[in-house]
């Protein structure tokens, strides 16, 4: 669970860093968001950069999961899910996100935090 959390940690300020105002534009604007399988996705057509960018965060997203599961003997999978269970739980109001079903929804002011059923307890 510690090496879940310095993974969630490492996924959640990598993007950040990495972001132009492009991104953040997109991201601000609903047109990129959070996946509920712990990678970021297009809610919206967005330019060419931008899907460069989501796409690269991906790969990095995709390198660390990898990393981790083979350390916990589970699957990229199921580490992108648990990772998914934090970003979601931190999901600002306003940003979009794709809930299980494949459907684009973003959260509303009073809203509380989309988290996915497999998360809870």
């Amino acid at each position: 669970m510690r090496r879940l959390a310095v993974l969630a940690a490492l996924v959640m300020t990598a993007p950040a860093g990495a972001q132009t105002p492009t991104l953040s534009a997109a991201i601000a604007s609903g047109q990129v968001g959070e996946r509920y399988d712990g990678y970021m996705g297009l809610a919206a057509p967005s330019p060419d950069d931008v899907r460069r960018q989501v796409n690269a965060i991906n790969i990095r997203r995709r390198n660390l999961y990898i990393e981790l599961g083979s350390r916990r003997n589970v699957t990229a999978q199921v580490v992108g899910l648990e990772t998914a269970c934090q970003l979601f739980a931190r999901l600002p109001v306003g940003e979009a996100y794709m809930a299980g079903d494949g459907s684009w929804h973003r959260r509303m002011p009073g809203q509380a935090a989309p988290v996915p059923d497999y998360c809870k307890p």
